[in-house]
């Protein structure tokens, strides 16, 4: 609904922003290859993740900036309002289910900000381990350690994205298995 009240060219900025976002968390290898549960709930975890990661970018810079990353989130939730009604899940009931959507987006944006704010990746890796891997190795005991290099890598990406680059809508976040190459 709130792409009804922005310009065109807004709303498919943010379409291919998201778009991109969506992208990268369905790629393959984090469910083949660093163990993220193939579930709808590591489907979920690695699209708030990357959510998380475009946000993080963009909220404290310029207003336009801030702006950008609000609409990245309407745009989250808003796919996820759909995705609720879509499995079938009641009027009375999404509302419900969109506020513990809100808590956990904001619960990792918090954990996540916070373990990348430290240089050892074994505190991101912990993060992860246990909001996406649901407290597991994964399918190694480098899995976390893994997926948490690929993290910093994909932030250290979208830092050095000009802002009118993520303003065009696009996205260029690096490959999942380049992060266990570096290891």
């Amino acid at each position: 609904m709130f792409n009804l009240f922005r310009p065109a060219g807004t709303r498919r900025t943010i379409e291919r922003l998201y778009g991109g976002i969506v992208a990268q968390s369905r790629h393959p290898h984090f469910y083949a290859g660093l163990g993220v549960p193939d579930t709808r709930e590591g489907r979920f975890e690695m699209l708030v993740l990357h959510t998380v990661l475009v946000c993080r970018r963009l909220k404290d810079g310029r207003e336009a900036e801030r702006a950008l990353s609000q609409d990245v989130f309407d745009a989250f939730l808003a796919d996820m309002d759909a995705a609720l009604r879509e499995m079938g899940v009641g009027d009375l009931t999404v509302p419900k289910r969109m506020k513990k959507i809100g808590a956990a987006f904001y619960g990792r944006a918090a954990a996540y900000d916070e373990a990348l704010g430290d240089p050892d990746d074994a505190v991101l890796a912990a993060a992860l381990a246990r909001n996406i891997l649901d407290g597991a190795a994964g399918e190694g005991a480098g899995a976390p350690l893994a997926l948490a290099r690929y993290v910093r890598r994909a932030a250290a990406s979208l830092e050095r994205t000009p802002f009118d680059v993520l303003a065009r809508g696009e996205i260029a976040l690096p490959a999942p298995a380049a992060a266990e190459d570096q290891q």
